[in-house]
């Protein structure tokens, strides 16, 4: 969709990708199914089924892979995660264990349970065809719209940011953004490899990642181009923009991308056609409401 000179309060045209209308509301559903698909081919699915840790778009995307495959799902939530979400992978007949602490908090619980069942990995950002599926986005993008030169995506482990940088190589401009509070693709890149941050704040459900990916280092050395960040006050206001402007709920990992253009973390150079991810709906609609 494309948003005129001024409607975001942007000061040039901005194409919006709009991965918060996939099935369960994020574009998580690409990389978990091409992670089960692939291992099924394999025959690596056994019968106890997929296990997952998710801040909440991921195991909804595993509850509905696993629905739509006739698989049984586990999915461990921290109990930071809005109890919407908790309740969505629930309405998608995966079994939820609520875990105190953050997503690595719920991924450490995951991976316990995974030794007693056996069941099938679907790690939200750090395997290579949980990437490879999310860059189908940008593939996609290439035949939705006829050229651009910058997309900004938002980052938390840096499976969808490295899936886009996967494709897109060096062709076009990638450019990362996260939350001050949680920003483990920026501090990888300052020291040079993944490296533990600190998290918290307004997006930490869904760009809550201690570390970022090995499988996404791998690319984002190579293919991002600039990583910048964002204050929790600019995301809301990039949630509140887009309710006014095009009646779009946006979650606040969702938002985080256009955070970067209103807030000028990143300023597009004259003529610069940008490409702005839109990657999550999964919140209580009441909280996007307010002063744009």
């Amino acid at each position: 969709m494309r948003a005129r000179a001024g409607e975001l309060a942007v000061p040039s045209d901005v194409t919006l990708k709009l991965e918060l209308l996939q099935h369960t509301g994020s574009f998580k559903p690409r990389g978990a199914f091409n992670r089960v698909l692939s291992a099924r081919e394999a025959g690596e699915v056994p019968p106890s089924g997929l296990i997952a840790a998710s801040g909440g778009n991921h195991g909804a995307a595993v509850a509905h892979v696993a629905g739509e495959l006739g698989l049984a799902a586990e999915v461990f939530v921290p109990a930071t995660s809005p109890a919407t979400k908790r309740e969505r992978i629930t309405s998608l007949g995966a079994t939820v264990h609520v875990i105190d602490g953050y997503y690595d908090d719920a991924q450490a619980a995951a991976n316990e349970r995974r030794a007693e069942t056996g069941a099938l990995l679907v790690h939200p950002y750090d395997h290579p065809a949980i990437v490879a599926g999310q860059g189908t986005m940008a593939h996609e993008l290439d035949e939705q719209i006829d050229g651009y030169d910058t997309l900004v995506v938002a980052t938390g482990g840096g499976g969808f940011v490295a899936g886009q940088a996967a494709w897109v190589e060096d062709r076009r401009r990638i450019v990362s953004v996260e939350p001050l509070t949680s920003r483990c693709l920026q501090a990888a890149i300052e020291a040079g490899r993944p490296t533990p941050v600190d998290v918290s704040g307004l997006a930490a459900d869904s760009l809550g990642a201690r570390q970022l990916g090995e499988v996404a280092w791998s690319l984002v050395r190579r293919f991002v181009d600039e990583a910048v960040v964002v204050g929790d006050d600019d995301i809301r206001a990039a949630q509140h923009v887009l309710w006014e402007r095009f009646r779009l709920v946006v979650e606040p990992g969702g938002a985080t991308a256009l955070a970067a253009l209103r807030s000028g973390a990143y300023v597009p150079e004259r003529g610069e056609r940008m490409v702005v991810v839109v990657c999550g709906a999964n919140c209580d609609p009441a909280t996007v409401q307010g002063d744009a």
